[in-house]
């Protein structure tokens, strides 16, 4: 059974800022409430911030426990402080061709490209490197870019994903949040960037096991770090 959870955290304390600012912490964070259980499916968290609220999302393959993160950094006691946690499985059982769903991702849109058009310094000494053999991943730094990485890949014809978002000139989602993280996952190793865009708007199931596939595995790259978790909604 794969489970849902929520965990209203408190922006005010001192913990939760600091998860906050690094992903990699959050991740650990998230990672901790989870039994171990490697062949049972991916993880997949995602933060929602609006206005002075801030939530974290979990899917994970495994019912959960979330006492270590409402204590350390959410509303321990509080009214409505603690998780909520639901089975995913009556969502599962709603898709079929042709349904349509409000939607909300945080995603990460990125291309492999031989030479980047205006490398970063890392990037720059990557592409200089004689022994290279691999293309290199860049990520879509412009709003326009970002939307058309998503838009290439859900909709018209194109639902690699298992759902579109109506015509390409027309589609219904839009991207409302946009925002660059730089972290650390060490000393002595050199910062992480994510480019990180949200999409929210309505889509059509266009083949329930790809979908499916998309719910519980994730889409795009960065799902370590708060990408790839897509969620539905009554149209």
């Amino acid at each position: 059974m794969t489970y849902l959870s929520e965990i209203p955290l408190n922006p005010l304390r001192r913990q939760t800022q600091s998860l906050l600012a690094n992903p990699q912490k959050l991740h650990a964070a998230v990672m901790g409430g989870l039994p171990y259980e490697s062949d049972r499916g991916r993880r997949l968290w995602r933060l929602d911030q609006r206005e002075h609220r801030v939530d974290l999302l979990v899917l994970s393959p495994v019912r959960p426990s979330w006492d270590h993160l409402v204590e350390q950094a959410g509303w321990p006691g509080a009214e409505g402080g603690g998780a909520r946690m639901a089975s995913y499985d009556p969502l599962m059982a709603l898709l079929m061709v042709g349904r349509q769903f409000s939607f909300r991702l945080r995603a990460n849109p990125v291309q492999n490209v031989r030479r980047p058009e205006y490398p970063t310094a890392r990037e720059s000494l990557r592409m200089n490197d004689p022994d290279r053999t691999r293309s290199l991943r860049v990520g879509q730094r412009t709003v326009s870019h970002q939307l058309d990485w998503f838009l290439a890949r859900c909709s018209g014809d194109d639902d690699r994903w298992g759902f579109t978002v109506g015509a390409r000139d027309d589609p219904s989602v839009a991207l409302v949040h946009r925002q660059t993280l730089r972290f650390s996952k060490g000393k002595g190793l050199p910062d992480v960037v994510i480019g990180t865009a949200t999409f929210e708007g309505r889509l059509t199931v266009t083949d329930v096991d790809v979908m499916r596939r998309s719910l519980l595995g994730g889409i795009g790259s960065a799902k370590a770090y708060g990408c790839g978790l897509l969620t539905l909604a009554p149209a």
